[in-house]
């Protein structure tokens, strides 16, 4: 399994708890491998250049396989090279701040960024990456100004955070939720429209004072290079569809703020196309680009 990502990573988590799963279930070990680098593509251009054999398989996420197309030329093309297996996990991003910015609520965070532009920064764990493009939707929808600083995965990211280097950034729950909860950083709103229930004191950006209509969830899943055979994809399928109904599984998942959501190839593919439609129009209609 291949993890376009560093280690602890959400991705990586959650992947790492699928590679574990199908392990169990196939009676045959699935090694986690990380793969880092230009904002998820490389791992993801590896499975997608790998032999359709069902030995190679990518823990897929919202970035490399549903912003980046829409922002940047891939080195792979997603509904050409790519067969969606399942979908196992869906979650909200929280917009977090260094603790000790002088704001008390996301609307005086707001006001504060609108009265200086280009002055603060922002983090993300890459260019085109989910956290650059849910940053860069954010500003541009709340009339913000701020500068990139894009890091080599979320880990260094969140680590920029925390030193003081950046000023603010989007990331899961499942990276920085502790962290808010001892007090090193401060989350201002969730992606989400809908209130999360593992959160539920913080508020969806969208009532808290944020854009009205600003509302992404992160999704996590597992895809094989396109021209896998069927029954193998079927395979796969089954056991990871069986493997999250489990109560032991689910709370794994659950312990990391990930609502377990498990979707067949077919829905997969729904919600990605979903996604393409929806977020493709704001893309182009805000100009943002990747070169």
């Amino acid at each position: 399994m291949v993890i376009p990502w560093p280690p602890g990573q959400s991705t990586d988590v959650q992947g790492r708890l699928i590679a574990q799963l199908l392990t169990e279930r196939l009676g045959q070990t699935v090694v986690p491998e990380n793969r880092p680098g230009a904002g998820g593509q490389i791992g993801t251009n590896a499975v997608a250049k790998a032999a359709p054999d069902g030995y190679t398989l990518l823990a897929a996420s919202i970035g490399p396989i549903s912003f980046q197309p829409l922002v940047s030329r891939t080195l792979y093309d997603v509904e050409r090279e790519f067969a969606p297996v399942a979908s196992y996990g869906i979650a909200p991003y929280m917009l977090l701040v260094r603790r000790d910015l002088p704001v008390t609520d996301l609307r005086s965070f707001i006001a504060l960024l609108r009265a200086n532009p280009g002055k603060y920064t922002y983090n993300s764990s890459g260019v085109g990456g989910s956290q650059h493009l849910l940053g860069a939707v954010f500003n541009a929808m709340a009339g913000i100004d701020a500068l990139h600083i894009p890091f080599l995965g979320s880990g260094p990211a969140l680590a920029a955070l925390l030193g003081g280097q950046v000023d603010y950034g989007i990331d899961t729950l499942a990276a920085a939720l502790k962290l808010v909860q001892e007090g090193q950083l401060r989350a201002l709103g969730l992606t989400t429209a809908q209130p999360s229930r593992f959160v539920p004191d913080i508020p969806p950006i969208a009532s808290a004072g944020g854009p009205t209509d600003y509302d992404i969830g992160g999704w996590n899943g597992l895809m094989v290079p396109a021209g896998t055979p069927q029954p193998i994809i079927d395979r796969l399928v089954t056991e990871v569809q069986q493997g999250l109904a489990t109560p032991a599984l689910r709370k794994h998942f659950e312990a990391i703020g990930i609502e377990v959501e498990a979707r067949g190839p077919d829905d997969f593919r729904a919600l990605l196309q979903e996604l393409r439609k929806k977020f493709g129009g704001v893309i182009r209609q805000l100009g943002i680009r990747v070169d």
